[in-house]
């Protein structure tokens, strides 16, 4: 009797210790040499985050981040009639890595490049952001940060191993005066000096056109 009150003792402390470990599990940045950490990396880099300017809430900033990823997808898949990979995506490309690299460190993704020896390669500022992000998530109780910047390596691993990302443009059709193709092919800080200019039509905020900060484009129809 003894015996089997001190096993379950045992068992229940493990148990505690074991949940205890899971709940308050440190938070890792993204692993950069890996595709999935790679667009992890954009994903947090492009975003507010808690306390920062344009921040709102951690389902903004979700939304946002889903859409970033959307469009890229966009680039490399989803080519609307009339138009060329190239002249969306600034290079013909059959990976979402050379959609994010195109043009160099200045190129389609600021920040995001292949370096000289052809490797995958940031700025120093997006892995000092993410360094300070990770460091907040890991004081304390997980919370906002946590979330988020789990949300973000989840997100990049769903794609890279073949889920689809939802579009949540895929069925525009006219934003007046313009018929449009449809899905947002650009993103760019939501500002009135910021506007890729061209074919690309500003998605409106009735739209869902801003999101975390940014502001995202569709095409005007051909």
């Amino acid at each position: 009797m003894h015996q089997t009150k001190k096993n379950k003792f045992v068992i229940t402390f493990t148990i505690i210790i074991l949940t205890s470990f899971s709940i308050f599990a440190k938070v890792t940045p993204p692993d950069s040499s890996t595709r999935a950490g790679y667009i992890a990396l954009l994903l947090i880099n492009e975003v507010p985050f808690p306390g920062e300017e344009r921040y709102i809430s951690i389902e903004e900033t979700k939304l946002a981040m889903v859409s970033i990823l959307a469009v890229l997808d966009n680039r490399l898949k989803k080519i609307p009639s009339g138009y060329t990979q190239k002249q969306i995506a600034a290079i013909r490309a059959n990976d979402i890595i050379d959609v994010i690299t195109a043009g160099g460190e200045r190129g389609q993704v600021d920040g995001f490049y292949h370096n000289s020896q052809g490797k995958r390669a940031t700025v120093p500022r997006v892995m000092q952001r993410v360094n300070y992000l990770t460091n907040i998530a890991n004081k304390g109780k997980p919370g906002k940060f946590a979330e988020l910047l789990n949300f973000a390596k989840t997100v990049s691993q769903e794609y890279v191993s073949g889920k689809s990302v939802k579009d949540i443009f895929a069925e525009l059709t006219f934003i007046s005066p313009h018929n449009v193709t449809g899905s947002a092919y650009s993103w760019m800080t939501d500002s009135s000096g910021f506007h890729p200019r061209g074919s690309y039509i500003l998605i409106p905020d009735i739209q869902k056109g801003s999101q975390g900060g940014n502001r995202f484009f569709t095409l005007k129809k051909k």
